[in-house]
C-alpha cells in the first residue's frame, strides 16, 4: 500500500480542478477528482483521504452540506471549502458547518498550497517520542487521533480533536478565543460568531460526562482553562 497521501477534490470547473490537482501534486500527494456532489460524497466514503477539497456550487448540491454527512460516515479527513462565494458571511457559514478552512476563488496558487500544506501537517501531527499525552485518567493519542478517559473511548470530531490538542499543550493556562480562532480555525480576524463557543461547549460536555467532573473551565471575559485533573475550582 502506498504511503502517498490522497486528497479528494470535488470540483466541476475543469480549470479549477486542474489548478487544485497541480497544487496537490506539488505537495507530494495524489489528487482524486470528482465532478459533482453525489460522486464526491460517495468517493469520500469509499477511501481514506487526508484532506477533502469541496467546491460549493456543484451539480447536485452545496459542498458545505456534504461535511456533516462525511463526518457521520466516519471520515477523519480535514475539509477545505473552495468557492466563488467568498464574502465573510459565506466563509463564516462554511466554518460553522464544519469546514476546517475556507478559501475564496479566484485563489492564489501559493496561498492554496500553503493552506493544503497546513491541513496535511495538521493531519500528520506526531508528538515525537510521546504519541500518548496523559493527564491522569485522560489519554490523547496523537497518531490515532483518539481520546480516552479511564480506557473508555470519547468520540470527538476532527475539530474537537484539534481543540483538545491545543488545550493540552496549554494545560493550566488561560486560552483566549483569539488564540483558538488563530490556531484551530486559522482565522486571523474575529468573525463575530459563536463558532468557538459552540465547539468548546460540545467538547466540554463530552469530557465532563466521561470524566465525571469539569475538564474545561471558563474564565469569564478572558477565555478557557484546560484542567483535566480538576485542580481548578469553579
Amino acid at each position: 500500500m502506498s504511503d502517498t497521501p490522497r486528497i479528494l477534490i470535488v470540483e466541476d470547473d475543469i480549470e479549477a480542478a486542474e489548478a487544485l490537482s497541480e497544487a496537490v501534486r506539488d505537495l507530494g500527494a495524489e489528487p482524486i477528482v470528482m465532478r459533482n456532489y453525489a460522486d464526491g460524497l460517495k468517493a469520500a466514503g469509499l477511501a481514506e483521504f487526508k484532506v477533502i477539497v469541496f467546491d460549493r456550487m456543484l451539480p447536485g448540491g452545496d459542498g458545505i452540506d456534504a461535511i456533516a454527512k462525511i463526518r457521520a460516515a466516519g471520515s477523519t479527513a480535514l475539509v477545505l471549502v473552495v468557492s466563488a462565494l467568498g464574502r465573510a458571511a459565506n466563509k463564516i457559514e462554511g466554518l460553522e458547518k464544519g469546514a476546517d478552512d475556507y478559501l475564496a476563488k479566484p485563489f492564489d496558487g501559493d496561498e492554496l498550497r500553503a493552506r493544503l500544506r497546513a491541513l496535511l501537517r495538521r493531519q500528520d501531527m506526531v508528538v515525537l517520542d510521546n504519541d500518548l499525552i496523559t493527564f491522569g485518567d485522560l489519554q490523547i493519542r496523537m497518531k490515532a487521533r483518539t481520546v480516552h478517559v479511564r480506557n473508555a473511548h470519547v468520540p470527538v470530531s476532527p475539530k474537537e480533536f484539534e481543540l483538545i490538542t491545543f488545550f493540552a499543550r496549554n494545560a493550566g493556562e488561560v486560552v483566549t478565543r483569539t488564540q483558538l480562532l488563530e490556531n484551530v480555525w486559522n482565522l486571523h480576524f474575529d468573525p463575530q460568531t459563536n463558532v468557538v463557543d459552540v465547539h468548546v461547549g460540545r467538547l466540554r460536555r463530552k469530557l465532563e460526562q466521561a470524566a465525571g467532573h469539569p475538564v474545561i473551565h471558563t474564565d469569564r471575559g478572558v477565555g478557557y482553562v484546560f484542567d483535566p485533573q480538576g485542580s481548578v475550582v469553579g
